[in-house]
């Protein structure tokens, strides 16, 4: 059993993660603005915005792992960075192992351009795409921290249809893992399995991975 935090908790990336560990027997510590509605027996909620010291110190208190779920909109906007940027410093040096659900946009692509530059990449979600890689940037930049950076796939979230477990998913490094048809997508939970996979294995330190069907 892991000690888990997880920041975002409400959201589609950390409420996925957060039911995956739950169903593992790990021990969580759930840490968002909102009240979760369907929080795991047993875990721990942290209420409230990581911008809050007192707040952050008490979400961060006994992990073993912290995992970043925030989402760069709202009152987060422009402010992701600065927050992992903090939570890097915090956890520099402790042996606490800090994860961070980043974008596909920080993916490169065959010429090895960030996708979130490339003409490809919808401009309406470049801010938070350029959020999250600064994210990437500052932490893995950091001195004494046990981080990964991990990007899903191009389509994921709650927005896609097709939201089935499957149990399987592929591994990439910096570039995206294609389907035959030349797509990038993965489910929530199967994304989830991912990311708690790579906690109980201990692989990816110090790395960037990506995480697709």
């Amino acid at each position: 059993m892991t000690r888990i935090t997880v920041l975002g908790a409400t959201g589609f990336a950390g409420g996925h993660i957060a039911a995956e560990a739950a169903a593992r027997g790990h021990e969580l510590t759930l840490v968002s603005r909102s009240t979760p509605q369907d929080a795991p027996a047993g875990a721990r909620v942290v209420q409230g915005s990581v911008l809050d010291g007192d707040v952050l110190a008490q979400a961060l208190d006994g992990a073993e792992v912290v995992v970043g779920a925030l989402s760069p909109r709202g009152d987060m906007e422009g402010r992701v960075a600065d927050a992992y940027a903090d939570i890097a410093g915090r956890l520099a040096g402790t042996g606490v192992r800090f994860i961070i659900v980043g974008g596909f946009g920080s993916l490169k692509d065959a010429d090895g351009r960030r996708i979130v530059e490339t003409d490809a990449f919808a401009p309406e979600y470049k801010g938070e795409a350029r959020e999250l890689f600064a994210a990437f940037e500052r932490v893995s930049a950091t001195e004494g921290v046990d981080w990964t950076y991990v990007s899903p796939a191009g389509a994921f979230g709650g927005f896609i249809p097709d939201q089935t477990r499957r149990g399987e998913y592929r591994t990439g490094g910096d570039t995206p893992v294609l389907d035959a048809d030349g797509g990038s997508s993965i489910s929530g939970a199967d994304f989830a399995i991912a990311v708690v996979d790579a906690i109980e294995s201990g692989e990816h330190r110090g790395a960037h991975v990506h995480f697709a069907y």
